[in-house]
Parts: structure tokens; sequence; C-alpha cells
């Protein structure tokens, strides 16, 4: 495997001549399963090397003793390699050598994890409520995405407990109440935020007095903030907007193939960047013509005609962009280490686009052409029943405020006395 990427026999030689030298061949080929360029393998094999070297001299003699030895080897590097640079710097260096050598290590000795990256407990009131969570899913019915906004605001909740020192919630009271939601008021989040985690708390609060945690319901206590249907207007664009952001996009590269495609997907299907990251090949039937969008918002399955532009993009990106892998996923990453697309990468690449284009739009992101979407339809006069459906609303009153974008609609309205609109 190490000939692959070095020309000089002596190179290769000098890199097996390492007591780690198994080790290192085994992670360079899982590097290479991965989907690593040549050149971020060769940045790393003399790192694993050193890496080696300084272990060997500090009494290691055994892949066991390595781990001990991944923390003084970081800091000996930072400190002959990056001394005289910034804490960002440094830090930045430091994380550009405990990397592989972290990787190599889950691959060579067994049971090895390192330092990962702390996580979140799913719930902070495991010693008091433990079965919340569950009561959420199984009772409640909620989603996996909705159950991700619960857990974000119950650590809110909890990280404001801790500071204020309380870890008895019998404790709760009014006064405590109102002042976690004096401090999580805007500017520090936005409006429809502070609403969610008043919903969170008040179902959170319902759930802690039927379960005797709590000597009274202080659900009631907790208000929403006062706001207005539909008081918002859609960020959509113009359908030639949509075009030049189309347009933008390099379509030579693989992954400017792969994000053209979904672009198409977004502004031709109105389709949440969660939806086409799950798209599947066995959503794609190529024989019927036919586009099948599973598990959306609504929890429902709808299959739509599909498009002959749409096609041919995603045709054009399987033959030509998609990296060979068996993963069912339509969208792959194009960088390393190879796996599915996530929907935040689907955001992030709309609004990297729209930016390209020229075009300004408060909140950037793939929202913008699925508004952009609907916009078209109310143009083409489809009732708001018809639309809602196409999108995956859950209710009509979700679709309730595209009237506000219905400019034809609400031009006959001001030139007549309305009542073909009625």
């Amino acid at each position: 495997m190490l000939e692959n990427y070095y020309v000089r026999p002596v190179t290769v030689d000098r890199v097996r001549d390492s007591w780690i030298a198994p080790a290192i061949e085994q992670y360079v080929g899982w590097l290479a399963q991965q989907r690593y360029t040549p050149r971020s393998v060769l940045h790393r094999v003399p790192i694993l090397v050193s890496f080696g070297e300084f272990a060997k001299a500090h009494g290691a003699s055994e892949l066991g003793h390595l781990p001990a030895h991944v923390e003084p080897f970081v800091e000996r590097w930072v400190r002959e390699r990056a001394g005289g640079r910034s804490s960002a710097r440094r830090k930045k260096a430091g994380q550009e050598v405990r990397n592989p050598v972290r990787q190599m290590l889950r691959l060579a000795v067994p049971g090895y994890v390192g330092l990962l990256r702390p996580h979140k407990t799913d719930n902070p009131f495991e010693r008091q409520a433990p079965q919340f969570l569950t009561h959420l899913v199984e009772e409640k019915g909620l989603r996996p995405r909705s159950m991700l906004h619960y857990r974000h605001h119950l650590h809110q909740f909890a990280r404001y407990l801790q500071r204020i020192g309380i870890d008895d919630l019998a404790m709760l009271s009014p006064t405590v109440l109102s002042g976690f939601i004096a401090e999580y008021a805007p500017p520090r989040v936005a409006w429809t935020t502070m609403r969610n985690a008043c919903g969170t708390l008040r179902v959170f609060l319902r759930y802690l007095h039927r379960e005797g945690v709590t000597a009274k319901n202080l659900s009631g206590l907790v208000t929403f903030p006062q706001s207005y249907r539909h008081a918002g207007v859609p960020r959509s664009i113009s359908w030639e907007q949509v075009e030049q952001v189309l347009a933008s996009v390099d379509r030579r590269s693989a992954s400017g193939k792969r994000d053209y495609a979904m672009l198409l997907l977004l502004a031709t299907y109105g389709l949440r960047a969660c939806e086409v990251a799950a798209l599947t090949l066995d959503d794609v039937d190529w024989r019927n013509e036919r586009l099948k969008i599973r598990d959306r918002k609504a929890g429902n399955t709808t299959t739509d005609p599909l498009s002959a532009v749409v096609g041919a993009a995603v045709i054009d990106y399987l033959k030509n962009g998609r990296p060979a892998t068996t993963c069912r996923e339509v969208f792959m990453r194009s960088a390393a280490p190879l796996a599915p697309i996530g929907h935040a990468a689907v955001v992030s690449r709309a609004a990297y686009f729209i930016r390209k284009a020229g075009i300004s739009v408060p909140r950037a992101g793939s929202h913008v052409l699925r508004h952009s979407c609907v916009q078209r339809l109310l143009n083409a006069r489809f009732s708001l029943k018809h639309i809602g459906d196409y999108v995956g609303h859950r209710s009509a009153s979700s679709t309730q405020i595209y009237g506000k974008i219905a400019i034809e609609q609400l031009r006959e309205v001001a030139l007549g006395d309305g009542e073909d609109v009625l």
C-alpha cells in the first residue's frame, strides 16, 4: 500500500523500518478506503513514524503502551514546531498531529477510544425524571428531530439551574422559572426559539407534577411570548434568481454535479434539507419515472413524477461524480471520510450558491429554494391545499402564510371587489 504513495523505495523502507510499521500500513489502507487524498496520506505518515520513535525512546515496546505517549508527543511537537505562534494556531497544530495518531491507535490497539469529544447526556434530569424522554416518544409521539429540540432546551434549563445552585427539581418556584425565561429572551435567542423553549418547559413541568416530583403544577406560570400568526413573510426569491443560483454551480467537478442535483431537488419539489440528505437509490423509480419522498415531517410518504431535468442531473452525478460505495444514500460527501452527506451540509451548500449568485436574502439556505418553489406554484394558480400536499405540510394552516406572496391574486383583490377570489 505504501508503494502507491511513495515513488522512492528508500522512503518506503524508512517507514517500514519503524517498529510500528504494521500499524502504519493498516492505517494507510484505511485512509485509502475512506477516500483520503494522497496529499493527506503523505502528511500523516511522517507524523506516525515520529510518534513511534518518540514512544520507543520513552520506554514503549508494544502497541498497548502507545496510548500513554500520545499527549506528551503532541506537546513536544507543538512546542518545537509552533511554539512562537498564537494559542489558536498552536491548538490547530496540536489537532493536526493528535488526530492521525488517535485514528491509527483505534485501528491497531483493541479497545482504544482516546479522548473523544464529550457528548451531552440525552436527559440532563436523569436522576429525578428518568423516563421523561420515553414519555415524549411513547405517549406524545414526538419524532426524532423534535426530540433534538427538546433535549437542547432541557440542557439550557439544566445549565441555568446549575448556575444558580439548584440541584433538586422540587425547589422550582415562580421566581426560578421567570429568571430563566428572562435570561433566555431576545436578543440572546430569537422569539421563535424562546417560544419553543417555553413549550418544552411547560411539558416538562406538567410531567414533573404528574410524577410527584413537584407538589404543584407550575406549567401555567410559563406563558408564551406574544406573537401573531403569519406575522412574517416567506423568504423566497424569484424564479429568475433561482436560475441564477443554479447557473452559479460549476458542474465540471464531482461536488458540482452533486450540488446541482441537490439544488434542483430543493427548487423543483420544495424539499427540506433533511429530505434531500435522506434520499436513497431505492427512492428513484427510473422505470416508472417516480420519485418517492419518505418519512416527511408530517409523518407520511409522498410520490411525485420524476422531472426530466432532475433525473438527468441525478444520473450525471451517479455516473460521473458519486464515489463507489455500498451506501444506499444518493448524495455522498466529497471529502474524506466517505459517508452520506448530512442535512446541515445541504443547507450550507444552498446558502453558499445563493451568496455566490449575488442574491441578498435574510438567512440564506435551503428553505429559500423551498419557499421559491411554493411561490412558483402560487403564480401558476395552484390551490393552497394542493401546494401543501406537494411540499409535505402537516396542516393547511402551514400553507396559509404563502397567501402573502400570491401577488397576482392580491392585485385582483385590490383592483376589484374580490368576489372572484373568494
